[in-house]
């Protein structure tokens, strides 16, 4: 590998710190250090010292949401529409696998563990049961991308390799690598995590599209004639991928993307609004609602903000091509960081000591020219798992699960 290009690189980014230990590795550690140099995206680094622009007053709006009853009586013409894209290849599903199960006291990939309790039931499988009954009913198979974490994609692919799929077609299945960014310090230095690793940290949920294109999956995607591509997260075990009346709502109301949504709990439930801004669609995080906005009712008496993502989302094809041109936001976030110390010791802060960097799905929402909300019945198709007890645990999508006939 060519050690010139990788010095040039460093000195351009006043980051020639990160060969303080060449002389002390082997060739091979020398050649996987040079590749994380070359591969990883500095350009993010310019970023610091820049805050994100917010201007004291956001021009923000209700957006009318697709619901229940109103989908309910165009439910035949949507499902056929959606039936007809599935059997004619249009559709694939994204799944959002790269986190680990921490919170769930898991030291593995989250879709790896184990929801059942007289039998066994993973993560992985429960989503690829939900999929399978949508195929089933189509008479056709659906691309599914499955995006990992440079630290989970062995083990799930392996994890696939010994369950034979969970029945689903391997032909139909692709695995890819989120894409990293640095971790750096205060004053700008990437941190390592060894003499010849960098730290990194994926390069957040907005990332998804940037990643599954480099992965060169966007090329496999077009040859088979994929249109549109819904993403989703690992957490929640309910959720209907490629659901045929969801597709075809969009397609027949003439939308680019859609979310889907659950009626809020309440109206400051922690879960972000799907709404305008500029006239543009948005999703405006919990924490940014004002009480104003929250007081807002429409006619029937019915907050405005009434509705809460739950990050499952359809978009064109086409119109992520055209948004992976444009600069999505770049969001700086403080975090606690390990990094190997001057005495080539690891370190576990007990502070936040430097910043990652992270794109986020919502802004690619916001990119959009629309994006139709469409709800679907919380009890039937949200059952996230965040927490090994309490709201949104394991035990509430255990009974969640019961609930709706799966059997555990």
């Amino acid at each position: 590998m060519n050690r010139e290009e990788v010095v040039k690189k460093l000195s351009e980014y006043g980051q020639e710190h990160l060969l303080k230990y060449e002389a002390e590795l082997s060739a091979e550690e020398k050649e996987s250090l040079y590749k994380q140099i070359l591969d990883t995206d500095f350009s993010v680094l310019k970023k610091l010292g820049k805050k994100e622009e917010k201007s004291g007053e956001r021009n923000i709006e209700g957006l009318d949401c697709l619901e229940v009853d109103q989908i309910e009586a165009k439910k035949d013409v949507y499902k056929a529409a959606g039936i007809k894209a599935i059997q004619e290849g249009k559709v694939g599903c994204v799944l959002l696998a790269g986190g680990q199960g921490t919170r769930l006291g898991y030291d593995h990939s989250k879709g790896m563990f184990n929801v059942g309790v007289t039998k066994t039931l993973y993560i992985f499988e429960q989503l690829i049961n939900n999929l399978t009954d949508v195929t089933d009913e189509a008479g056709a198979y659906v691309p599914f991308y499955i995006m990992c974490s440079d630290k989970n994609y062995g083990e799930i692919t392996e994890f696939f390799k010994e369950h034979d799929y969970f029945g689903y077609p391997k032909d139909y299945i692709d695995f890819f690598v989120q894409d990293m960014a640095p971790s750096c310090d205060y004053n700008g230095k990437i941190y390592m995590e060894g003499k010849n690793k960098l730290s990194l940290s994926p390069n957040g949920n907005g990332g998804w599209f940037s990643s599954f294109a480099n992965a060169g999956l966007l090329d496999d995607a077009t040859k088979r004639g994929v249109e549109w591509l819904n993403v989703f997260a690992i957490d929640n075990v309910l959720q209907r991928m490629a659901d045929p009346v969801f597709v075809g709502a969009i397609i027949e109301e003439g939308y680019v993307s859609g979310g889907k949504v659950v009626r809020k709990a309440n109206p400051d439930e922690r879960v972000g609004n799907l709404c305008l801004e500029d006239g543009k669609p948005q999703i405006v995080e919990y924490y940014e609602m004002t009480p104003e906005l929250l007081a807002m009712r429409k006619e029937n008496g019915d907050p405005v903000f009434n509705f809460g993502v739950i990050l499952n989302y359809l978009f064109g094809i086409k119109e992520l091509v055209d948004i992976i041109n444009k600069e999505i936001p770049l969001h700086v976030v403080e975090k606690k960081i390990p990094y190997m110390n001057e005495d080539g010791e690891m370190v576990k802060p007990e502070a936040i000591n430097g910043y990652k960097f992270e794109t986020l799905v919502l802004d690619m929402v916001h990119l959009m020219d629309n994006c139709l909300p469409y709800e679907v019945i919380r009890e039937k198709e949200f059952a996230p798992i965040k927490n090994a007890t309490g709201v949104d645990s394991v035990e509430t999508a255990r009974e969640l699960l019961k609930k709706n006939g799966v059997e555990l």
